[in-house]
């Protein structure tokens, strides 16, 4: 199709072929950049932490005024919630995946190092945390009961200088040693040397977001009940059952604590995730809406042209034009104006993401998004145009040359 007559009748209506394009360019520069953030945002809800989430329970309790025999009520504790029925494993934590906070340390090579080579979120387990938490081992071997150290011991110093077993996951595995098997090596936090005994294949951060997403680093820490959770691993069916009667034993043992938690993991992952969740619906309506409007400009503007150009639609159709043609007009017109405001778009959204980059440290937005927001917007625009184009298409000669 020659696109001349379409240029020059464009040329004549410059204000509202601007309009188009300005926002046809605005919605593809905020759609493209709206996606990304939305993929971002999916990929960071989806993320797996690594441990068993249909099956894990999660109770934290806390004492009224100073606690002298907190490792004592602890044992006694873990050995009342083994004993309730349902429950399969029982261990402390002093934090998970996804719970909005972290204890995290730099590991080094070796101790002169002025910069750790990664930092990783160091997890404290009691005995049978591995098994509880379902984490999958897949080398070395899990912490030998003798491993295990209270601590407050080790706070206090005792044991300093000696190496600590510790099992890490296998992302930080490969930071550590890329290449080469990290099973066996020692490596530093500050001064303290740690070795390296076993690696599972995957344990979330708590803060579940960065680049070191599952750079994770367990250490045989027992932690008493003023600080951590109790982790209880039941049938997901059974979880409600196993809850209850997990709060009736710590009842029973001590009536004068508080429960500060007591949920399914699955629950925490969600409660820990709902402000992601409601910034994908939040962008994915504002998507809507831009498209939605840029849809409803493009049938005005459709509608008002077919409406002025009544008389020159059916002085072609008199000399001959079919309704193809009428058609394949009006949609090349539309195609047009769209790939002008889709280009200008383009670069309004690199620009934005530039921004986004320096205000708010988000990374850069991959090219396949420009095209993806661009083939959304041409569709968009070419179904928006095909209503009017069909009514101009259906204008009889007659009709549209009679009273001009």
């Amino acid at each position: 199709m020659d696109i001349r007559p379409i240029l020059s009748t464009l040329r004549r209506h410059k204000t509202a072929a601007s309009l188009i394009v300005l926002e046809v360019a605005l919605t593809c520069a905020i759609v493209c950049n709206a996606l990304f953030l939305v993929s971002q945002r999916i990929d960071k809800i989806s993320q797996p932490s690594g441990v068993a989430e249909k099956e894990l329970i999660v109770v934290r309790v806390s004492g009224i005024g100073k606690q002298t025999d907190a490792m004592a009520r602890t044992r006694e504790d873990i050995a009342a919630l083994r004993a309730v029925p349902g429950v399969t494993q029982v261990s402390r934590a002093n934090q998970l995946p996804f719970r909005n906070n972290s204890s995290n340390s730099g590991i080094a090579r070796t101790p002169e190092q002025e910069r750790p080579t990664i930092h990783a979120a160091m997890y404290s387990f009691n005995e049978g945390a591995l098994s509880t938490l379902g984490l999958n081992l897949i080398a070395g071997r899990d912490f030998l009961p003798s491993e295990y150290v209270d601590r407050e011991k080790a706070q206090s110093g005792e044991g300093a200088g000696k190496a600590v077993p510790v099992i890490i996951t296998q992302a930080a595995a490969d930071g550590l040693s890329p290449g080469q098997t990290a099973l066996g090596k020692t490596f530093y936090s500050g001064d303290q040397p740690l070795n390296v005994i076993g690696i599972v294949q995957h344990l979330a951060t708590p803060t579940g977001w960065g680049d070191n997403t599952t750079m994770s680093l367990i250490m045989p820490l027992r932690t008493d009940f003023t600080e951590g959770v109790y982790l209880l691993r039941s049938a997901p069916e059974r979880r409600d059952e196993v809850l209850k009667g997990a709060l009736a034993a710590l009842e029973r043992n001590d009536p004068n604590r508080l429960v500060r938690e007591k949920l399914t993991y699955e629950d925490q992952r969600n409660d820990f995730f709902k402000n992601d969740r409601a910034m994908v619906g939040l962008l994915i309506t504002v998507c809507v809406a831009l498209l939605v409007v840029t849809a409803l400009g493009i049938v005005g503007l459709a509608s008002f042209w077919v409406q002025q150009r009544s008389k020159q639609i059916g002085i072609r159709r008199a000399l001959g034009a079919t309704r193809g043609q009428i058609l394949r007009y009006f949609q090349t017109e539309n195609f047009l104006l769209a790939t002008v405001g889709i280009v200008l778009g383009m670069l309004a959204a690199y620009a934005i993401n530039l921004a986004l980059m320096n205000t708010y440290e988000l990374p850069r937005m991959p090219l396949i998004y420009l095209p993806i927001g661009a083939v959304l917007l041409w569709l968009l625009g070419q179904i928006a145009v095909f209503g009017p184009a069909r009514r101009a298409a259906a204008v009889p000669p007659a009709v549209a040359t009679r009273g001009s």
